[in-house]
């Protein structure tokens, strides 16, 4: 029996790869959008993550005629009321990575360590051409340092620190990060029904 195609809804190699890693036992083949060139712009402006990875989800599931995962996430600080939240990937208004950590930093520059508490959160929602749809979320709490450690990882992982290891994301393993992390844990609970999901709702 061939078996069922996923396309991942990103053209991010860092977290395409994270996916293929957290997914190799699952038995799809997967595919990002670099694979699949000229799908449509998503725009996530939604109120939640969920919103945003329905809606992409969605849009590029009926555009490939395919089933696609797409995911939402962010940094929640709790001295910041929970931004940058949703706007995670835009907190610096475009400028990347290091931007978006330097904003976060300043942000936080009165704020004493005891204090910086956070959790990354990552919504993903399956989508398929027919409408049908299969959600998971998965959390990992941890707590903002003031200067980024390690050369891993991608977005906010320098100064996320996971406090039972004393390492940021960005110094852990691949390996590591991908039994602790907010997509590990999301896709963790997606993994038991997926299957099953895609058999019901594959194109006929």
């Amino acid at each position: 029996m061939s078996r069922p195609t996923l396309l991942i809804a990103t053209t991010n190699t860092g977290k395409f790869r994270e996916f293929c890693a957290l997914l190799a036992d699952v038995p799809v083949v997967l595919h990002s959008l670099a694979d699949r060139p000229g799908a449509p712009a998503v725009d996530e402006d939604g109120a939640s993550y969920e919103e945003n990875a329905l809606l992409k989800a969605r849009t590029i599931a009926a555009w490939a005629g395919c089933a696609t995962l797409a995911d939402d996430s962010g940094l929640e600080v709790d001295a910041l009321r929970g931004a940058p939240g949703v706007r995670s990937a835009r907190y610096a208004a475009g400028g990347g990575d290091a931007a978006n950590i330097a904003t976060l930093l300043h942000a936080l520059a009165a704020v004493p360590a005891a204090r910086r508490s956070a959790r990354f959160r990552c919504v993903l929602v399956v989508a398929c051409p027919d409408g049908a749809t299969l959600r998971a979320e998965g959390t990992c709490e941890g707590v903002i340092l003031d200067i980024p450690r390690g050369g891993g990882g991608f977005g906010y992982d320098p100064v996320f620190l996971v406090p039972e290891l004393d390492r940021t994301f960005a110094e852990l393993a691949a390996t590591d990060k991908n039994r602790i992390s907010h997509r590990a844990r999301a896709c963790e609970q997606l993994r038991a029904g997926l299957l099953e999901f895609l058999a019901d709702h594959a194109p006929r």
